[in-house]
């Protein structure tokens, strides 16, 4: 089995709901910046990402189906790289990472974004 390893990494800002700059601005629209910005950072190109697998708790409205999807397509990634979005709560983030470091151990992808909303 080979090695997971973590090559980039970028963030959102923390904002505070109902007020201050990112108030208005949709999680899709964050993932966006974070998922493109971690992909450049890293130096690989877009169509080499094998999936997106991004933790998201408490999503709501008709802005929030499947955040990570809309989040690649922002991010300028081919339509072909699937998308998911784990809902565990206040354990999304470590879900998500830990679905992308198994698909890259088996073999089944070669390189994978996860983000934490």
């Amino acid at each position: 089995m080979r090695d997971a390893v973590i090559v980039s990494t970028a963030r959102t800002p923390i904002g505070k709901a109902y007020r201050g700059a990112f108030n208005d601005t949709q999680a899709q629209e964050l993932a966006g910046h974070a998922i493109g910005q971690a992909i450049s950072r890293a130096g690989i190109a877009a169509g080499e990402i094998g999936d997106v697998v991004m933790g998201a708790a408490l999503q709501q409205g008709s802005t929030h189906v499947n955040v990570a999807r809309q989040g690649l397509i922002r991010a300028g990634l081919p339509t072909s790289v699937p998308g998911m979005t784990v809902d565990r709560q206040c354990s999304s983030g470590l879900m998500a990472l830990a679905i992308v470091n198994d698909r890259i151990r088996l073999g089944e992808m070669d390189a994978g974004s996860r983000w934490r909303r």
